[in-house]
């Protein structure tokens, strides 16, 4: 019969700790994970209950970054079609049948 391995309890302190890491960015969760001898399923629940709150959008700021970016998208069109008319333009054939 196998014998049973104690569960590791971890204070808030090093779980504060464990998050202000894996916010860093230094290494990755899985690799962290095993540095702290955690899993890293604990990390992203550590990270859920003492990490950055995330930051809510209200629906009229989503509306407002809506509207900007189809107005950025329709810019962005444009400039595609003037650049598509003006190598039309360079590349037309010449009376020889080639490109002038």
């Amino acid at each position: 019969m196998e014998a049973k391995t104690k569960r590791r309890i971890f204070d808030e302190a090093f779980k504060r700790e464990a998050v202000a890491l894996m916010l860093q960015g230094g290494k990755p969760l899985n690799q962290l994970a095993a540095d702290l001898g955690v899993s890293p399923k604990s990390l992203r629940d550590w990270k859920k209950l003492y990490g950055p709150p995330v930051p809510v959008r209200s629906s009229e700021a989503l509306e407002i970054e809506l509207r900007a970016l189809r107005r950025e998208n329709e810019r962005l069109r444009s400039q595609r079609d003037i650049l598509k008319k003006t190598l039309g333009i360079l590349v037309e054939p010449g009376p020889s049948g080639l490109p002038a």
